[in-house]
């Protein structure tokens, strides 16, 4: 099988556990090759490998999405919770099929300003004042209006995208396969305003009231300019990433091991 890499970090191209890994799969029958892009995607490719950090394994997955591939994350950063796999695991792993696939939903807004289409992500979409001012940010969930949001932004989550940006701004942890997006305000200023989470299949509406001509729009890691007299549309697009899982991974080792998630000295023999 032909297996892609991307790899955003150059400086990790001559890195003895990269060169390593490629020798180890090379050695278990894989036609490995590195891509950037989806016009660089060859033909029998069954799998996209993602070299680096959480912040390139979303990168990746945008490549991934386009190319159709499965994706998976191969940790060369520091947390690695989207890229949780450690290189010397990863050969004997795949030769031995001893892997699954998961379908991740995505989050997608529509009604950017610029001419720029529709964006995806993967973990979240947030808007942030750009200016010094407060920003006002009203939210229809399926057309029912809810109180606006005074704060320095708000994003819309996804399932997977809950222990990330959200959790920090407070949000709940999510299991990945539930089929929910979650609405969380930004250092809100009103004190009894809330995450929300609301199914996956809600359309959310999103406008501003703001004294500054633009707001900061991003999409995972990717920025945008938008217009503060714009509407955004916010909904989910369920399934669309394929993420492999290698045997033995799972989420709530994950939270445990990464997010030091009960790290309470009475929990240590659990």
């Amino acid at each position: 099988m032909k297996l892609a890499y991307f790899l955003k970090d150059k400086s990790l191209e001559l890195d003895p556990r990269v060169l390593g890994l490629l020798a180890d799969l090379g050695a278990a029958g894989f036609d490995v090759y590195p891509s950037c892009s989806s016009s660089e995607i060859q033909e029998g490719t069954g799998m996209l490998l993602s070299f680096g950090g959480d912040g390139t394994f979303l990168s990746a997955a945008a490549l991934a999405v386009e190319a159709d591939l499965p994706i998976l994350g191969v940790n060369f950063g520091r947390l690695g919770f989207l890229s949780e796999n450690k290189p010397e695991s990863v050969a004997d792993a795949l030769s031995c099929k001893d892997y699954s696939i998961q379908s991740r939903g995505l989050v997608q807004v529509s009604g950017l300003s610029g001419g720029d289409g529709p964006q995806l992500a993967l973990n979240e979409i947030c808007v942030l004042r750009e200016g010094a001012a407060m920003l006002g940010v009203d939210v229809e969930v399926d057309f029912l209006p809810l109180p606006t949001y005074w704060a320095d932004g708000l994003l819309v989550a996804t399932s997977s995208g809950s222990t990330a940006y959200s959790l920090s701004a407070g949000g709940p942890i999510c299991l990945p396969d539930s089929k929910v997006l979650i609405i969380t305000p930004v250092a809100p200023h009103n004190l009894n305003v809330r995450p929300l989470v609301v199914p996956d299949d809600s359309e959310i509406k999103i406008r501003f009231r703001s004294r500054d001509a633009l707001v900061r729009l991003t999409a995972d890691n990717r920025n945008y300019d938008v217009a503060s007299d714009s509407t955004l549309v916010v909904r989910a697009v369920p399934g669309a990433l394929k993420r492999v899982v290698l045997g033995g991974s799972n989420f709530i080792g994950a939270l445990k091991a990464r997010l030091l998630w009960g790290g309470d000295v009475r929990n240590q023999n659990e």
